[in-house]
């Protein structure tokens, strides 16, 4: 009975009763949508593991070997953040499909962490000043709204 409860309560913006049949379908359409999303999304982080894995092996089994220069390990640095923010997603998607809850918190840190990405692997030297400020204004925003949401967090 509790699951019953449970189920009739997430997505109240997508309910499976519907006085309408035509909204029901399409409801029901959206929550199949989600899921194939969510398994793309399990591919796209098992391919970019993938991607790392062989890309690391190709650079340390080239001349010199075992050693990295700087742009190979910014590159590393980049596809794995890459991963990571495929995972958070993904767990962004899990908690759409399983909760009546929209992670406004877990979105705007999965934010974070894309824009840390992109400041990690930034060359300063191809890019405008302008461009810079415009990374910072982002990065100071999403920290202050994680900062607000985090602290008006209930215990």
């Amino acid at each position: 009975m509790e699951h019953e409860d449970q189920h009739e309560t997430i997505h109240e913006e997508l309910p499976e009763q519907h006085e309408d049949p035509l909204i029901r379908v399409l409801h029901r359409i959206i929550r199949a949508a989600v899921r194939v999303l969510a398994v793309l999304m399990v591919l796209v982080i098992i391919w970019g593991i993938g991607d790392v894995v062989y890309v690391l092996y190709q650079r340390l089994t080239s001349p010199p070997f075992l050693l990295l220069n700087i742009n190979d390990i910014f590159a590393t640095f980049g596809a794995f953040m890459a991963v990571l923010i495929a995972i958070e997603i993904f767990i962004n998607i899990r908690l759409y499909l399983g909760t009546n809850v929209v992670p406004i918190r877990l979105v705007v840190a999965t934010a974070l962490m894309a824009i840390a990405r992109k400041v990690i692997v930034l060359d300063l030297e191809k890019i405008g000043p302008d461009y810079v400020l415009g990374i910072a204004a982002v990065v100071l925003a999403l920290g202050i709204t994680y900062w607000l949401l985090s602290k008006n967090r209930p215990e």
